[in-house]
């Protein structure tokens, strides 16, 4: 008798697989360091928290007239930002390059599959799913609505993931690639942006009531994946009709984007990579730029470094996101003020004293290319020439900013009279800044990491502390001359009609006190050169 054959295991299935591997690479993620655990438990923590704040907040809005608005436009907003996701945050997940996979035997349409599991395990969905509940509590009323939005909750979220993985696939080449990584530049713009868009819009509604968002939710409940949520609400006002056709709406907008998504992965498991063809012609026209560039600056050590600065303001991705963030801040802050009827004219100094903050910290944006700059620095005057040039190619962007800034603040104001006092207190804000952020460059210098999304390498938080917060005082306590003799000239009686000294004393004070600035920094910068080198080297 033959002995009976032995059991063969059966394979797990590819979506078990994958959904251990996400669950493996977040294990493994933290347990790398005791301080990357902390710093999950505590975002996790208050993400959480946040999210049953909002839950909480979404059943006390259960029976107001207006929560289908609410809950319509949220849920829209969420689902934008599961799909602008990967563009900023390309790194956040490691499941999210499908590339990684494309040498395994595997067929493009289980792969979604798996993956789309994969997608639902993270702080993320949780999140979503408990802002997708408390959607659906407030807008159902009835046996059949509950019923439906069970179906609308997950509809939503898988709606939300399917969108971050289809985006996220189409653009991997893209976000894997050195200039793709640029893109994480635009989150400042957006946040910057969007709290402004915020502000303005709860202010409106603080004014006009929650009626004001009834018209944009008539739209958006057709729009998926809110269009889920709004067939429960058209469940329970008993339009069943248009509830089939929100639900068919949502259904096929999912099926739509997961065919584009599978679609998109077969492309990148059977296509090569053409990320890095043609290289030679942006190089060409780089060398044409620079060719360009080079005969508007001056000549000699000053030219070459502010050509150096300025390329770093164009190519490094750190130094390029700090520029984006000020220039929008420095804009949106007067002109959003300006535009509700609540700002002033001198709102207009956000835009010096974000590109100010710029000069803090001159070391710290070459890492440890330094050394470089640091063997043609030998005596003061090398130390000067380079924090001059440094500051001139802040000013070359600057000036004419904060000018327009001023004279589009002063515009929507109506209020010309005040607009040369105005600038001449960014100009001696700005000439203060400047000095300020020579001194602090050399004596509280730290690192800015190249990877990653810390802008301060670990164990040097107190000194990026310290050297922007303590630079920005030291700012504010050297304008206040220019300050007081505006305040003088404001409330003195006649005073009125000489406020437009400002304007040149402004301007002679900024760059008498950014001349200073830059001397008394030249001496510490140029004998503290090992110990800037070793600071701004540690990321």
């Amino acid at each position: 008798m033959a002995p009976a054959p032995s059991p063969v295991a059966t394979p797990p299935g590819l979506v078990s697989t994958v959904v251990r591997l996400k669950l493996s690479l977040l294990r493994n993620g933290l347990r790398q360091s005791a301080g990357r655990r902390a710093a999950y438990v505590a975002s996790a923590v208050v993400t959480l928290l946040f999210a049953a704040l909002q839950l909480l907040g979404l059943i006390a809005l259960r029976g107001n007239d207006h929560a289908m608005s609410v809950v319509v436009l949220l849920v829209a907003v969420l689902g934008l930002g599961w799909a602008v996701m990967p563009l900023f945050f390309p790194s956040g997940d490691e499941t999210l390059d499908p590339t990684r996979l494309v040498m395994l035997p595997l067929r493009p349409q289980p792969l979604v599959r798996a993956l789309l599991a994969a997608s639902l395990v993270g702080i993320g969905p949780l999140f979503t799913l408990l802002l997708l509940v408390g959607s659906v509590i407030s807008v159902a009323h009835g046996a059949a609505a509950w019923a439906v939005g069970v179906l609308a909750v997950a509809l939503g979220l898988l709606m939300c993931v399917a969108f971050a993985r289809a985006v996220a696939a189409a653009n991997i080449r893209l976000l894997s690639s050195r200039k793709g990584r640029d893109l994480a530049v635009l989150s400042g713009l957006v946040i910057a942006v969007g709290a402004q868009v915020v502000n303005f819009g709860v202010q409106r509604l603080g004014t006009s009531g929650l009626g004001e968002l009834d018209p944009v939710a008539g739209v958006l409940r057709w729009v998926p994946p809110a269009s889920a949520v709004g067939a429960v609400d058209s469940v329970s006002e008993g339009a069943y009709g248009v509830a089939v056709a929100q639900l068919v709406v949502s259904a096929v907008a999912l099926a739509l984007v997961v065919g584009v998504w599978a679609r998109t992965m077969t492309r990148l498991m059977t296509s090569p990579d053409g990320s890095t063809l043609q290289a030679a012609e942006p190089a060409a026209r780089d060398r044409r730029r620079s060719a360009g560039l080079t005969r508007l600056l001056p000549g000699g050590r000053t030219g070459t470094v502010m050509e150096r600065s300025l390329r770093y303001v164009w190519r490094d991705p750190k130094t390029k996101a700090a520029w984006v963030t000020s220039l929008a801040i420095g804009l949106i802050v007067p002109v959003f003020n300006a535009l509700q009827g609540t700002g002033s004219i001198y709102f207009a100094c956000f835009a010096a004293g974000m590109l100010g903050i710029q000069m803090y910290n001159q070391f710290g944006q070459d890492t440890s290319a330094f050394w470089m700059v640091a063997m043609t620095v030998s005596s003061t005057r090398d130390a000067y020439d380079e924090l001059r040039a440094r500051a001139l190619a802040l000013l070359l962007v600057t000036l004419p900013y904060a000018t327009l800034v001023t004279a589009l603040t002063t515009a929507l104001l109506g209020d010309w009279a005040k607009l040369p006092e105005a600038l001449g207190l960014s100009f001696a804000l700005l000439g203060a800044m400047l000095a300020t952020g020579a001194w602090t460059s050399a004596r509280f210098p730290y690192s800015i990491p190249q990877e990653g999304y810390k802008n301060v390498a670990p164990g040097q938080a107190g000194l990026a502390w310290i050297a922007v917060f303590g630079g920005m005082i030291s700012a504010a306590l050297l304008c206040a001359p220019v300050i007081a003799v505006t305040i003088w000239l404001n409330v003195s009686s006649g005073g009125e009609a000489w406020t437009w000294l400002l304007l040149p004393g402004g301007a002679v004070y900024g760059t008498a006190i950014t001349l200073l600035g830059l001397r008394l920094a030249a001496p510490r910068t140029a004998t503290r050169l090992p110990e800037i080198l070793a600071a701004v080297s540690k990321g």
